[in-house]
């Protein structure tokens, strides 16, 4: 009698496009790419990509402790390159070029936050870009709205070195010291985090105007 084919016991489910961006973010530790690689990563995610530099920083520096505080400089200079280019195309993109508003707000960011951030902006500039810096508040939706509000370039670059210096600075500081442990944890919780992190998101938006005003 033919043996019927053995039925694994579960079937793992299919990769939502987060974890697969957030799995092919992490493939570039495991090259000698992977410095390159974030900072580009830093560059990128200051004005349209979605996972944050933070990613492959702590996967290199889990690898590589002792270099911990470098992999963060190199978050720290590219991001901060990205949002010049993010002020750029505000500045002088986002009405020249057709197309380009209808690309970000349909993948990117929503309008009505666009418009919030520029409400904002003429509060108190500084603390908004310092408070999307630093926190998980989408930091691109930012650097695109200082240019196209016209910002100072200034306040722009200096509240960007604080707010992005003191957030990478610390994710070096855990891993410095934690190490292959952190990534471990990260990976094991990594559909709780991405629960949290949109709720933080959520939570740091509605925020901002409590924050600023």
């Amino acid at each position: 009698m033919k043996e019927s084919p053995e039925i694994p016991e579960s079937i793992p489910p299919k990769k939502n496009i987060v974890r697969r961006l957030y799995d092919w973010t992490l493939s570039w530790a495991e090259t000698r790419y992977g410095t390159p690689a974030l900072g580009t990563l830093s560059f990128c995610e200051s004005s349209f990509f979605p996972v944050p530099p933070d990613v492959l920083q702590i996967a290199l520096s889990a690898g590589k402790p002792l270099r911990s505080f470098w992999y963060a400089t190199v978050s720290l200079v590219g991001s901060v390159l990205g949002a010049l280019f993010g002020y750029l195309i505000g500045y002088v993109f986002w009405e020249q070029i057709p197309g380009v508003q209808d690309f970000f707000f349909t993948y990117v960011f929503s309008e009505e936050i666009f418009k919030r951030v520029g409400e904002l902006y003429d509060e108190n500039a500084f603390l908004v870009v310092f408070t999307a810096a630093f926190t998980p508040i989408p930091y691109k939706v930012c650097t695109i709205a200082a240019g196209f509000w016209h910002i100072s370039l200034v306040t722009l670059i200096v509240a960007s070195i604080v707010g992005r210096g003191a957030r990478f600075y610390a994710v070096a500081a855990v891993m410095y010291f934690l190490g292959p442990v952190a990534k471990i944890w990260i990976d094991r919780y990594f559909n709780l985090l991405t629960i949290l992190f949109t709720i933080a998101v959520i939570i740091g938006l509605a925020a901002m105007k409590f924050f600023v005003g």
